[in-house]
C-alpha cells in the first residue's frame, strides 16, 4: 500500500471544506482559489475544481457573478448563498469534532 494514495484521499475529503473557507473570506475567483490551494500545498487542478464549483452552485450553496476586467474577459467571481454560509457553519463544527476525536486517538497512551 502506498502512503501517497492515502494522503491523495485525505486532501479530497477536505477540498470541498477549504474551497468553501476561502470563499466565505468574500468574493472569489477560481484562478484565486488554485493558487491559495497550491500554496496551502492542496494539490489541485483545474480540472478537479469546476466541477466541484459547479456542483456546489448546483447544490444552492454558491453564487457567482460577472465582473468585467480591464485584463481580458469577464470574470467570475462565487460567493456562498445563505445556504452555503449554514452547510460552511456545519462542516466547521464536523471539523473541530474530527480534529478532537483524532487528537484524541493520537494522544492516547497505552494501557
Amino acid at each position: 500500500m502506498k502512503v501517497e494514495n492515502t494522503q491523495v484521499q485525505m486532501r479530497k475529503g477536505i477540498l470541498e471544506f477549504c474551497i468553501l473557507e476561502i470563499i466565505a473570506r468574500g468574493e472569489a475567483y477560481a484562478s484565486d482559489m488554485l493558487e491559495e490551494l497550491t500554496s496551502a500545498k492542496m494539490i489541485v487542478v483545474e480540472g478537479t475544481l469546476y466541477p466541484l464549483l459547479t456542483r456546489l452552485k448546483n447544490a444552492g450553496l454558491l453564487d457567482y457573478a460577472w465582473v468585467e476586467s480591464s485584463a481580458g474577459p469577464p470574470r467570475k467571481y462565487y460567493k456562498l448563498t445563505d445556504s452555503g454560509k449554514d452547510f460552511l457553519e456545519l462542516l466547521r463544527q464536523t471539523w473541530r469534532e474530527l480534529v478532537d476525536s483524532t487528537e484524541f486517538i493520537i494522544n492516547k497512551k497505552k494501557a
